[in-house]
């Protein structure tokens, strides 16, 4: 099975009916490949809801600052509480919160922080080759019971950067991590051993696709050199325990 067809049988879709509910094909995708994609999780008007939040004169991104990759700068918004605003709605609901859940086996999770990524059309930096829990294990987390789910504001192409995943990579254990620029990047000769076994595959995702993955998922994201600027949202979780 090459890594394009580990992304087909890791993404699912969401018609908008009834209640959302993960499925159990759902949590043994993500077992298998430290990810699930659901296409339509969030339908129009809850995204107009989000990108206005994030958009708006004093909404989220006002709160941004850079991040180089070493050569390119790409911004974000870090936050650990969620609010009363839309983006504190959408953390708190059950097809975010109890999916997450239920993909990480049940235990009760809580959120860890939250985050806006934003790459400028032609400027955007690039986001190196990490593994969430390569930045969280320092922080004091002792397990790796943690996950992330990606939310596209805008259409992440990989034209613009899209999000590129190493599927299986999360059953290879927390790597080594060093510093590259105002980032982490796995040390790069276990990276380079680690990209010629596992190969990467782009993930391509519309405003309201979400993207559920293992806080040891290897990933990273390139630069942008589109004329569209690429700014997903991020919920980080973590088992309580």
């Amino acid at each position: 099975m090459t890594a394009v067809d580990d992304v087909a049988a890791a993404t699912f879709s969401y018609d908008g009916s009834g209640d959302f509910t993960a499925s159990e094909e759902m949590v043994r995708a993500y077992a298998q490949h430290g990810f699930v994609i659901i296409k339509n999780l969030f339908n129009e008007s809850e995204m107009n809801l989000i990108r206005t939040a994030i958009e708006s004169p004093d909404g989220v991104q006002r709160h941004a600052y850079g991040r180089s990759d070493g050569q390119r700068t790409a911004k974000l918004c870090v936050w650990q509480h969620p609010g009363d605003d839309v983006t504190g709605v959408a953390v708190r609901l059950e097809k975010v919160a109890g999916t997450m859940e239920k993909l990480m086996g049940g235990d009760e999770v809580y959120h860890y922080h939250s985050k806006l990524m934003m790459k400028e059309a032609k400027t955007g930096g690039a986001f190196l080759w990490h593994q969430d829990y390569g930045y969280w294990y320092p922080n004091g987390c002792l397990r790796p019971d943690m996950g992330t789910v990606f939310m596209p504001v805008d259409a992440c192409t990989e034209e613009n950067g899209c999000l590129q995943v190493v599927p299986g990579s999360h059953q290879l254990g927390r790597q080594d991590h060093e510093t590259l620029g105002e980032q982490l990047s796995v040390e790069r000769n276990r990276l380079k051993e680690i990209l010629e076994r596992y190969p990467p595959c782009p993930v391509e995702m519309a405003p309201g696709d979400a993207l559920f993955f293992d806080c040891n998922l290897l990933h990273c994201s390139s630069e942008n050199n589109s004329d569209k600027r690429r700014s997903p949202t991020r919920l980080f979780w973590n088992a309580r325990m």
